[in-house]
């Protein structure tokens, strides 16, 4: 059977949409910004994973290590 032109054409829009955008050098300062990470905080955003495993009492801190309520590893 032959393929039906709405899928060629979604198919064709998906690769293009796709494609990898060529970053010059002196454009590359701007995308290793801070501001450009996926967390701008990291500091704060541990901080406040630590704060939240330690009042829930489970082992859900990135090093999984056991723990208790009291903030402690």
């Amino acid at each position: 059977m032959r393929k039906t032109p709405g899928v060629t054409i979604m198919l064709t829009i998906a690769i293009v949409l796709s494609g990898c955008v060529h970053v010059a050098p002196w454009e590359r300062g701007n995308l290793a910004k801070p501001q450009m990470e996926l967390d701008p905080y990291p500091l704060q955003s541990e901080i406040q994973s630590h704060n939240y495993s330690s009042r829930e009492a489970a082992p859900s801190h990135k090093s999984s290590a056991g723990g208790g309520g009291c903030g402690c590893y």
